[in-house]
């Protein structure tokens, strides 16, 4: 199963030989909904390759309320996760699973050994970095420039782009945690949403009208 995951998701963007002695040293691990896959704090010994799921990674601040960074789809990796191994520190992220989610692990120095001496493990990582950075970018300019109710609908819209469904099972306090505000604050908007015709709300449930 794990040689046809990893041939799956990453034969356009790994060579053969790669993929290969990713297969045979990598370690497999599975996750159900809401584990938490890396810790802040944490010391890594392995980077993860997302094989089947989807993650999504949290910053943390002094009191403990978490902000959504990023998601992580099949085919990706965490390049925070990358930043830390390289400086052999401790995770400054905490990964958790949106949904039942497979992965492959892969010792630190590999990647090291792979980055310096394999040109597609290179690109991949370089790739990665841009499409992350890119993302960050973007969350800093929803969280400084943007008003909730627009975060908010943006937030639901990759969602669905996430799931593959306009119908997202969620609480609003899991997104409130998500967009570092209140649940008070989200079920006032979400309201305001399907007043709009925008949602429909249904018992930790909402099903995105306008795509």
């Amino acid at each position: 199963m794990a040689s046809t995951l990893v041939q799956k998701k990453f034969k356009n963007i790994l060579d053969d030989t790669l993929i290969k002695e990713i297969e045979n040293i990598g370690k497999i691990a599975s996750f159900q909904k809401d584990d938490i896959i890396i810790d802040i704090n944490q010391p890594l010994k392995h980077i993860p390759l997302l094989l089947v799921g989807n993650i999504k990674i949290l910053r943390e601040d002094l009191d403990g309320n978490e902000l959504l960074i990023y998601f992580l789809e099949a085919g990706e990796t965490c390049t925070m996760s990358l930043t830390c191994c390289m400086g052999t520190t401790k995770s400054k992220i905490r990964a958790v699973a949106e949904k039942d989610s497979t992965l492959i692990m892969i010792p630190v120095d590999k990647m090291q050994k792979w980055f310096h001496e394999n040109t597609s493990w290179r690109n991949f990582i370089l790739e990665s970095y841009q499409t992350r950075f890119d993302e960050m970018l973007d969350a800093i300019d929803n969280i400084a420039f943007m008003k909730m109710d627009e975060r908010l609908y943006k937030y639901l819209i990759n969602k669905t782009k996430l799931h593959d469904s306009n119908i997202i099972l969620v609480k609003h306090q899991d997104i409130a945690e998500d967009l570092h505000t209140s649940r008070v604050v989200i079920s006032r908007i979400l309201k305001q949403l399907e007043n709009e015709n925008k949602i429909k709300l249904s018992r930790n449930k909402i099903q995105v009208l306008e795509l």
